[in-house]
């Protein structure tokens, strides 16, 4: 188990991977020791004087480990057995304790456990790993949390989950919870990172980060007060420097938690108290004395005792009401319940307390009666507190660290003056930790700093949840996400003077990629789970102690809750870290930000500690920090990876534990045994040691892909110079409104490129670290994104390039950078000499679309790193195929482009303007007269230019356009035209051109037929493709196409889209004319040809004409002006009889008799307005008397003439009660002339009015739809409607469908199999004789259900038919309020003709409302309803309904406020609120078996059950399952309640209205009125009566009570 350790000289084997190499400090003559272990090491981890090595399957620790409990400790790593076959995936360690994490998720910690970092209770150390569960109780049941990652510091330990949210143990206000009792030694989330997506996480000594990432780039908003209204402090500062002053108007409250004047309070975990008073007396720099839940429920307890005793007075019965007749002397002895003359009396009891607080409210000029709304000053309520209180709720300060009380009263900005001179060496006394970072991750290359994913990373194939939609608020709030967002940005900022603009750079450093901090620190990250490549869009928050300013905050003060440190937001940060006292940042863009102490210069810059972010060094792309130092990872000239070193030094000859005072580095240093040890990817720090993973180049791969990671790094950093740069401050110029809209076009694509090239040069690091499996290259795996992203971004690069951009730019640019441009060309590489501007301009934009010529030389080398044979070789060489295809395609754009330009530039036409557009390439010309028009004149002149998609034919100053998608060509070898001529048709024209030669001729055919096949290869989608050849070097002449017509004749400016052949319309089409004629249909030659029409009937014919029920469609495809739906009667093709005429275009629907195609007889018309006209129908127009209804409850009766127009005598009834009675003359809604009498009643009078209601002109529902049932019959052999053999009814059923499946045999897949079944099991004539038993009701029953589940059989296909005419009635413009009542009695017209039709096929079925004997000799009654209703109102119910919500919409939403509001209180106060004697209140409730305390906070969990119970009411259809569902709230209800007062409990009706009450605002169903008026009106009578009528009324009762009910 022991490692042999050898010189980093020594030669290496070849093809060595996870080689590892160990050192201490920096000096000149340091030499690494190689551990030499039996398989390569995937991960390692330090602390302060131990340290893990993670290989395949095995974990080695090594150092000084005293948990170990052993007499002497090996000096090699020492395999832990514990581990072995559990699959560690990562390790991490903190000073004294470690982690490790396996594949499935779990976590095992040993070590020191005295703070409770371990997560063991009991235990001062843990000798061996043991398992540490994370749990989330907030969850039913509990749920194990699956881990991704571990960090560790001195006395804490963060754990990051699969749904990446963080969880913490341990001690100290480094966890982040909302406790001050350490330690904490089971697993607690930190709330306040809840809902937001956190990637990484780090662990300092006593102080943690993480990377949060958001969805967008948060936004800048401005500050709206002048003062923060929690600490008092300005929010806007002026700092005087020595030569400017610095005015700041960003601002921080002190603590991290932010108070406010909302009095409603945050639910926070279970360990927070709900609120948490301050002071009004306290100081700006306020203490906060410490909260338990013990204080809390004792401040409590009084209030609430006072409370109940209230409430149990004001629930007291009437004394001489329960003398004279209490409810129970009524009871049966079958039910618990009250009778229905208790319920009566009770109802009348509080209508009449009711009216009575009323008046007395009245009466009080509006002030709140002693009623039971008093109870709404309850305590469990969370917003009665006028003081201010803290949001999140946190614990106090009740800490002794380095802030002293005389630091507490110091303004801030003196604070951070004071401190930053006067910061003490001492920190060694306040952590186990001296500061010490080591980058050990951080890469330098050539100009660029990128992130490396955490050394654990993510195991391939892992699943992760999504993050949680909160994350969609921006997540650059310091308090919770439920504030606003520009609220919760505008209360974040920095202290004075500390504002991004401010930071002074202190040292300068190239191609840093990677950091590391030794010491007692460990960071994590995982790869993002919902992209194929990282996010940039990241945030780093903060939390724990910060006396060295370690938490970037621009202070000193430690924070208990994770706080975003804003001047490192839109730096996009891919990797944080973590040491004692000091904190790093790495962004994707190659620089480093350090802060907090540089004590022994592990910032970078010697004695120069920071409190906030400063840029320490560019171009670094992995970074590590340990107890006082740091290493950057960066890359070397050579793609090689080299090593810098910063912090303190190791002297030769002197005990590591006690260093020499004094001696570090000043700057980062170059370690200069890098190059001898490898392709280092990996590095790690801890106490004083250091480490560096390296591998070996075997076969060049490793070198390539470095070189591979290295290009792209550059890449991105160069891209990012040009936006910020070039891009940003020339979008800010004028250049004309079309080059501007081309100019941005282009840096939007450009900026799409950036962010992509961003995400893989990040991707990349984590590559090379993460195994380095060839499979998940993104470059390789995911080609389509980059390809896509590329032409993306070529297109407008070229447009702007074709229509001048580049030349309106030149000014502007020089103006902006010189006249020679000398920043652009310092981003250009290779330097060429000479080039003019507009070319170094041309040559910037196209520059990044030159990559993908890197890409391909690197994957080209790539591939030669395997067998030509393997899988590996085939993949690679298939996406370098890929972007040589793209290079090659993205090179002749650009010359497209410039050809096209230099064309324009040179055109002297007139016409230059119209035809010159963005997306049009050149292709070929004739100006020097090599194709000329055949039969041309003398002196004409032909010019064809031949673009990408059009050719033109340009004469003197006319020019002629030929969309390429409709231009057919073929060559001519005809005597009389010569062996030269090219015959070119479109749809409108045909004319020959002669080439002057064959070689002109044959150049001119390819071209034109190349440029077609491209056209019609890019089809619709309009996208940039590779140009391709089609096998017989010619478009189809066949086509699907769209073209206008622009030539007078039948055709002009009509638009046809449809297929073609040569030139004419050819096959199926539409032809649209301007007017709205359209023709839809199939074409033969340039004619129709076929069936098209734009009317539509479906139903009964007889002698070829229109006879019987049926539905007509018109204008579907024709004028919009004729559209319209018409379903009703037909007689010898004319509508005559009921029927539903839907006009869209007037936007009125007629619903009324007919009579030669003319409305004629009672009618009702809808108008999309909402007003509601019936009256008589005469040749189409309303005549005589009618009424008009309108939404806002007006009423017109009276005298009407044609069109609408009120003519006569009438009454008009206004919505208050006044009324206006005489002669009337005009148009509704155009002013009404009115001669006549004005009344304004009495108010005792106004209900004794009878205004006009709906209904009184409608058509009576027995008479709709006649023709529906009669074919119905008709179907089943009955001439007239119950006249006929039932026996020949089943025999034609049978025929039916018999015939019906056989015509199945020849196209079996119109039916399923289990249709199929069906048809054959309705073939079966049901068998009954005599009169109609139980067991034979059941059978009709089922019978039917089958026969109304198949269209085929006459029953299914009248109820399809019924549905279908009922929400063509009730559906759209007819879905009108007051035809609820015509609707629900056209219900009960089907159910009774349906029923007649049921009786007749069973004769032995008794009449509605008969009754039928069963086996124990009682009846069952026999109903329409029952037996039909479950068939057919599932069908209608959605129109149906609708109309009732519309008809309640105004008491419903009386009734839905007050519960909204009622249902803000908890259980215990909404109960006293209601009335409920206490002796009802649950005291403990069950969740999944285990009993819990009803506290004064629960919500949501009294009467739970009962409550469920109720909210299925909105899933049930029928009325009888709605009541089913009543009685069995009613039935929990009582359970719940027998369970506390013995089973012998008998209910009145003072007692079970208010807790029925309760159980129906809990309980939130939307629409309660519509529903209770939908059971009433459609319920059987006998179902009203009894038991299940008097829970009705009970229910009908509460929304009625709910609706009177005051809440404030």
């Amino acid at each position: 188990n022991e490692c042999v350790c050898s010189s980093s000289g020594e030669e290496e084997g070849s093809g060595e991977k996870g080689v590892l190499y160990r050192w201490q400090g920096y000096s000149c003559r340091v030499t690494p020791e190689r551990l030499l272990l039996s398989r390569p090491v995937l991960h390692a981890a330090l602390g302060t004087l131990h340290g893990l090595l993670l290989t395949d399957g095995h974990v080695y620790s090594f150092g000084e480990q005293p948990w170990k409990r052993v007499e002497s400790h090996p000096d090699g790593p020492v395999i832990e057995s514990a581990l072995s076959g559990q699959r560690v995936i990562s390790v991490s360690a903190g000073s004294y304790h470690c982690s490790a994490v396996t594949e499935d998720g779990l976590i095992h910690m040993w070590g020191e456990n005295s703070h409770g970092q371990c997560g063991v209770s009991g235990m001062d150390q843990v000798s061996s790993p043991t398992p540490v569960s994370v749990v989330d109780g907030e969850t039913h049941p509990p749920q194990l949390v699956r881990v991704l990652n571990v960090a560790c510091g001195a006395q804490h330990t963060l754990a990051l989950s699969r749904k990446h949210e963080v969880w913490a143990w341990g001690s100290g206000y480094q966890l982040g919870l909302v406790t001050s009792v350490f330690p904490v030694w089971k697993p607690q989330k930190v709330e306040h990172l809840v809902g937001r997506y956190v990637v990484q996480i780090a662990c300092g000594g006593f102080h943690s980060l993480a990377l949060v990432q958001i969805l967008s780039p948060p936004e800048v908003s401005q500050q709206a007060r002048d003062r923060c209204g929690q600490c008092k402090q300005s929010l806007y500062t002026m700092i005087d420097k020595d030569d400017h002053v610095i005015i700041s108007d960003e601002h921080y409250c002190p603590l991290g938690v932010e108070l406010t004047d909302s009095k409603e309070g945050r639910r926070s975990g279970q360990s927070s108290p709900a609120q948490t008073p301050h002071s009004k007396n306290s100081s700006p720099h306020f203490e906060v004395s410490p909260l338990t839940s013990k204080n809390i429920c004792e401040d409590l307890g009084s209030s609430v005792g006072s409370q109940k005793n209230t409430t149990s007075q004001e629930a007291q019965p009437d004394p001489a009401l329960t003398e004279t007749g209490h409810p129970r002397l009524w009871r049966t002895k079958s039910t618990p319940y009250p009778d229905e003359q208790a319920l009566k009396d009770y109802l009348k009891r509080i209508s009449d307390q009711t009216f009575a607080e009323q008046a007395e409210a009245t009466s009080l000029g509006g002030s709140h009666p002693p009623s039971r709304q008093s109870s709404l000053t309850c305590p469990f309520r969370s917003d009665q507190s006028d003081e201010l209180t803290l949001r999140p709720s946190s614990p106090a300060l009740s800490r002794t660290d380095s802030i002293t009380a005389s630091g507490r009263q110091r303004g801030a900005s003196d604070s951070i003056i004071d401190r930053k001179h006067s910061t003490s060496d001492d920190s060694s006394q306040h952590s186990s930790v001296d500061g010490g970072i080591c980058i050990s991750d951080l890469v330098i290359s050539n100009g660029c700093l990128f992130e490396s994913c955490e050394e654990g990373g993510e195991p391939a194939g892992m699943d992760f949840c999504p993050a949680d939609p909160l994350q969609g608020k921006k997540s650059t709030s310091l308090t919770d996400i439920i504030l606003e967002d520009t609220e919760a940005h505008n209360r974040r900022g920095s202290l004075p003077g500390f504002s991004p603009g401010t930071v002074n750079l202190k040292f300068y450093m190239k191609n840093v990629y990677k950091i590391a901090i030794v010491g007692a620190v460990t960071t994590t990250s995982t790869s993002e789970s919902r992209n194929l490549l990282p996010s940039l869009y990241t945030e780093v928050w903060s939390w724990g102690r910060g006396q060295e300013g370690q938490l970037g905050h621009g202070d000193y003060l430690p924070r208990l809750q994770p706080l975003c440190i804003k001047s490192l937001s839109k730096k996009e940060v891919v990797k944080i870290t973590a040491g004692a006292n000091h904190s790093l940042a790495l962004t994707a863009q190659c620089q480093v930000y350090s802060w907090g102490s540089d004590k022994f210069g592990q910032l970078g810059r010697m004695n120069a500690p920071s409190t906030v972010p400063n840029l320490t060094m560019t171009f670094p792309f992995n970074k590590r920090t340990g107890q006082t130092h740091t290493l950057l990872l960066a890359d070397g000239d050579c793609y090689q990876p080299i090593l810098y070193y910063s912090g303190e030094r190791v002297l030769e000859n002197t005990d590591s534990a006690h260093p020499l005072s004094g001696t570090c580095t000043q700057t980062p240093t170059l370690l200069p045994f890098c190059m001898n040890i490898g392709y280092v990817s990996k590095v790690f720090g801890g106490g004083l040691n250091c480490l560096a993973l390296a591998d070996q180049n075997a076969m060049g791969f490793i070198a390539t892909i470095h070189e591979l990671a290295s290009a792209e790094r550059k890449f991105y950093c160069t891209l990012s110079k040009v936006k910020s740069e070039i891009l940003s401050p020339l979008l800010a110029l004028s250049l004309g409104q079309s080059s501007m809209l081309l100019f941005q076009g282009m840096a939007g694509s450009f900026s799409k490129l950036c962010h992509l090239t961003g995400q893989h040069s990040v991707s990349l690091t984590n590559f090379l670290q993460l195994g380095k499996v060839i499979k998940t290259l993104v470059l390789i795996k995911n080609t389509d994104l980059f390809m896509d992203t590329y032409k993306e971004y070529c297109d407008p690069v070229g447009n702007f390039l074709v229509m001048g951009g580049f030349q309106s730019l030149l000014k502007p640019s020089q103006e902006c950078f010189g006249k020679k441009l000398e920043l652009i060309q310092t981003l250009l590489e290779p330097k060429e000499k000479n080039t003019s501007p507009y070319d170094l301009l041309v040559n910037l934009f196209y520059m990044p679309l030159q990559h993908m010529h890197g890409y391909n030389r690197l994957l080209l080398k790539l591939a030669h790193c395997f067998e030509v044979n393997t899988e590996e070789y085939e993949w690679i060489q298939n996406g370098c195929s890929k972007y040589e295809d793209l290079a090659r395609l993205v090179s002749k754009q650009r010359r497209d482009a410039e050809a096209t330009f230099s064309f324009w530039r040179n055109f002297k036409g007139k016409n230059s303007e119209s035809l010159r557009k963005p997306s049009r390439r050149l292709v070929c010309e004739s100006s020097n007269k090599a194709l000329a028009l055949q039969n041309a004149g003398r002196f004409s002149a032909s010019w064809f230019i031949l673009f990408s998609d059009v050719l033109v034919h340009a004469q003197f100053s006319s020019h002629y356009v030929y969309p390429l998608a409709t231009l057919w060509v073929e060559p001519i070898s005809d005597e009389s035209v010569g062996q030269h001529g090219l015959k070119l048709t479109t749809p409108e024209d045909s004319f020959v051109v002669l080439a002057t030669s064959p070689l002109e001729k044959g150049k001119w055919l390819r071209a034109i037929n190349q440029a077609i096949e491209d056209v019609l290869a890019v089809g619709l989608n309009g996208r940039t493709h590779v140009s391709r050849s089609s096998q017989k070097g010619e478009p189809p002449t066949s086509r699907t196409s769209t073209y206008t017509f622009s030539k007078e004749g039948r055709l002009k400016d009509a638009t046809y889209e449809g297929r073609w052949l040569s030139g004419k319309l050819h096959g199926k089409g539409t032809l649209k004319w301007p007017d709205g004629t359209v023709y839809c249909g199939t074409f033969k030659n340039g004619l129709e040809d076929g069936y098209a029409s734009g009317e539509v009937y479906e139903g009964s014919f007889r002698d070829s004409m229109r006879h019987g029920h049926g539905m007509l469609r018109s204008g579907k495809l024709a004028s919009p002006s004729s559209s319209s739906v018409f379903v009703g009667k037909w007689v010898q093709g004319k509508r005559t009889g009921y029927g539903v005429c839907d006009d869209f275009s007037r936007g009125e629907k007629y619903m009324g008799m007919w009579l030669d195609d003319q409305r004629h007889g009672d009618g009702v018309v809808i108008t999309q307005f909402g007003l509601y006209y019936e009256g008589n129908f005469c040749n189409n127009k309303m005549m005589g008397n009618g009424t008009l209804l309108c939404d806002d409850d007006t009423v017109f009766e009276g005298e009407f003439s044609e069109d609408w127009t009120l003519c006569g005598k009438g009454v008009l009834f206004m919505p208050n009660g006044d009324s206006l009675d005489g002669v009337f003359d005009g148009h509704w809604g155009a002013g009404l002339r009115v001669a006549g009498t004005f009344t304004k009643p009495f108010e005792a009078l106004r209900s004794e009015r009878k205004i006009p209601v709906a209904g009184q002109h409608a058509v009576p529902a027995e008479e709709k739809w006649k023709a529906v049932f009669d074919e119905c019959w008709s179907q089943l052999g009955c001439e007239t409607p119950g006249e006929g053999v039932y026996e020949k009814a089943w025999e034609s059923i049978a025929i039916a469908l018999t015939a019906r499946r056989r015509q199945q045999r020849d196209r079996p897949d119109e039916l399923s199999r289990s249709q199929t079944k069906m048809l054959e099991s309705l073939e079966v004539i049901p068998q009954h004789v005599g009169p109609v038993t139980a067991d034979s009701y059941n059978n009709i029953r089922r019978y039917l259900m089958k026969a109304c589940d198949t269209p085929l059989h006459p029953l299914g296909w009248l109820l399809e038919t019924l549905v279908t005419v009922y929400r063509m009635t009730y559906v759209g413009v007819g879905s009108n309020r007051r035809l609820l009542q015509q609707a629900v009695e056209e219900i009960q017209s089907y159910l009774t003709r349906i029923f007649q039709i049921v009786r007749f096929l069973f004769p032995g079925l008794p009449e509605d409302g008969g009754f039928i004997l069963d086996s124990s000799s009682s009846s069952d009654e026999v109903s329409s309803s029952s037996l039909l209703l479950p068939v057919l109102l599932p069908r209608l119910y959605p129109p149906l309904f609708t109309l009732y919500t519309l008809e309640k919409e105004r008491e419903e939403e009386v009734y839905w406020n007050c519960v909204l509001r009622l249902n803000k209180q908890p259980d215990l106060a909404l109960l006293a609120f209601l009335a409920v004697q206490e002796k009802f209140w649950p005291v403990s409730i069950s969740v999944l078996g285990e009993k819990k305390q009803v506290l004064p906070s629960t919500k949501e969990a009294c009467f739970a059950t009962a409550v469920e119970t109720l909210q299925q009411i909105s899933t049930a259809f029928t009325p009888s399952d709605k009541l089913q569902v009543i009685q069995l709230t009613f039935e929990e209800v009582t359970q719940d309640v027998q369970a506390l007062l013995g089973k012998e409990f008998l209910w009145c009706m003072d007692d079970l209205f208010p807790i029925f009450l309760y159980v129906v605002l809990r309980a939130r169903i939307r629409n309660l009125g519509s529903e209770v008026s939908l059971i009433e009106d459609l319920t059987d009578g006998s179902l009203q009566l009894g038991q299940l009528g008097f829970m009705l009324t009970t229910l009908k009762a509460c929304y009625n009570q709910i609706q009177l009910e005051k809440t404030t």
